[in-house]
């Protein structure tokens, strides 16, 4: 059966992904404008919210990539309508990621202190880092669970039910953080930054309990794992391995940013946090058309309709520069606006202004990298992934932030690497794709 292209179809895919796909900066930007904003202490609390955010931001994306896996084989699948042969490989994936989950907790929970000491934090704000971080964490297997039942609604080209789910999260979390962090006098204490911790911990467990009841529910898949494991479970295990040192490469990247911005002071710390959790919202938006190139690219690769994967690619970027655009205006005009929505500290406000036309500028060329790595994930060339986020972050991040460093930039010098960095992961794999697949689409 013929895949459908149209816009309206693509867009059928990519809205719901990009409304479930902001829950998770939502959620960080909750925390951050929540925090941002309490009476006491408030640049230190803003500070360790964009600490522990890295560090747990670096978990998810690690663990996290079962969904890129899980919807690049579940998709092929259904494009050579097979679905039936990989019915079984979602739960023994769940079951293995979560495992894994449960692992990092035990490791990570007694050693918060060190871990946050290496983001130079000290004092008050490794205080907060770590009281935070202590409640939070146990979120992160419900987390996981989420985004594996995420990638196989996606494999099964459904993006719908996510999308409910991650609207339910957010806005639990939204009304949970206002009541924790602040209190209700005579009923709720305030808690502080540990509400806010608390707040994402159950808006997490909700998410993952309606993710069981969706996949039960509205698909043919079961949660129960049976064994022997699925034959397509060591290519699922080659696709996270690659993904996972591809991720472990962008963490290092993001570690660096917040080693740097952390050294220079509080209110540098506290600037780079509003700004980076904007520019991940920006990306999580524009990734919605990522996630329709994720979806469409493996079943069309499965159906071997290779045109119509060329005429997806130009459309997809179409579609993403002219939002990268959008976004970026977007935020021209709201410009002094946003950064009081996070923060009144005039130190912090000033240091956020002078970097965040930079997220801004950004926005088109973070629109070709993360559509095009969409595309690949779906055509499961996780190796590709790897070895370019490879080459980018050692080859071009790292030795233009130390040389920038160097001449006392600050956070120009983060944001300028962040742009060259974007830049070297998106055209070179436009290259590659048009390389290997306008040739195969000539002979189909």
């Amino acid at each position: 059966m013929s895949t459908n292209i149209s816009f309206k179809h693509i867009n059928k895919l990519a809205i719901p992904a990009l409304i479930a796909g902001v829950s998770e900066p939502i959620l960080s930007l909750t925390d951050t404008a929540i925090v941002g904003n309490v009476d006491i202490n408030a640049t230190e609390s803003l500070a360790a919210v964009g600490i522990v955010g890295a560090f747990i931001s670096m978990l998810i994306w690690v663990f996290g990539q079962t969904r890129s896996a899980i919807s690049s084989i579940v998709s092929q699948y259904v494009g050579a309508n097979n679905l039936d042969k990989v019915k079984n490989l979602p739960a023994q994936a769940i079951f293995i990621i979560t495992s894994i989950s449960i692992l990092i907790i035990l490791v990570s929970y007694p050693f918060a202190e060190q871990i946050f000491k290496l983001y130079n934090a000290s004092n008050l704000i490794l205080d907060y880092s770590v009281a935070y971080y202590q409640i939070r964490v146990f979120g992160f297997p419900f987390t996981l669970f989420t985004i594996a039942v995420f990638g196989t609604f996606r494999g099964l080209q459904n993006t719908y039910y996510p999308m409910i789910i991650a609207i339910v999260g957010a806005a639990s979390n939204i009304v949970l953080d206002v009541v924790l962090v602040y209190g209700i006098k005579g009923y709720v204490p305030a808690m502080h930054i540990q509400g806010a911790a608390y707040a994402s911990f159950v808006a997490q467990v909700l998410m993952a309990a309606l993710s069981a009841y969706y996949l039960l529910k509205k698909t043919p898949i079961s949660l129960k794992l049976m064994l022997p494991f699925n034959k397509e479970i060591k290519r699922f295990t080659v696709m996270i391995l690659n993904l996972f040192v591809r991720t472990l490469a962008l963490n290092v990247t993001l570690y660096f940013a917040s080693a740097f911005s952390t050294s220079y002071g509080k209110q540098y710390i506290a600037a780079y946090t509003i700004a980076i959790n904007l520019w991940f919202l920006g990306a999580f938006i524009i990734d919605g058309y990522a996630s329709a190139g994720n979806i469409l690219s493996g079943k069309l690769l499965g159906g071997k309709e290779y045109g119509k994967l060329i005429t997806l690619s130009n459309k997809l970027i179409r579609y993403g520069v002219y939002l990268g655009v959008f976004l970026a205006l977007l935020g021209s005009l709201f410009y002094y606006f946003i950064g009081t929505v996070f923060t009144k500290e005039p130190e912090v406000l000033k240091e956020f202004y002078n970097i965040f036309w930079m997220v801004l500028a950004m926005q088109p060329f973070c629109a070709i990298a993360f559509i095009f790595d969409g595309m690949f994930k779906g055509l499961g060339k996780m190796k590709d992934l790897r070895n370019l986020l490879l080459f980018s972050t050692f080859f071009v991040f790292v030795p233009i932030l130390f040389w920038l460093d160097s001449l006392d930039l600050k956070l120009y010098a983060i944001f300028i690497a962040f742009t060259c960095w974007i830049m070297a992961r998106g055209f070179p794999l436009i290259i590659k794709f048009r390389k290997e697949f306008l040739p195969l689409s000539q002979k189909h």
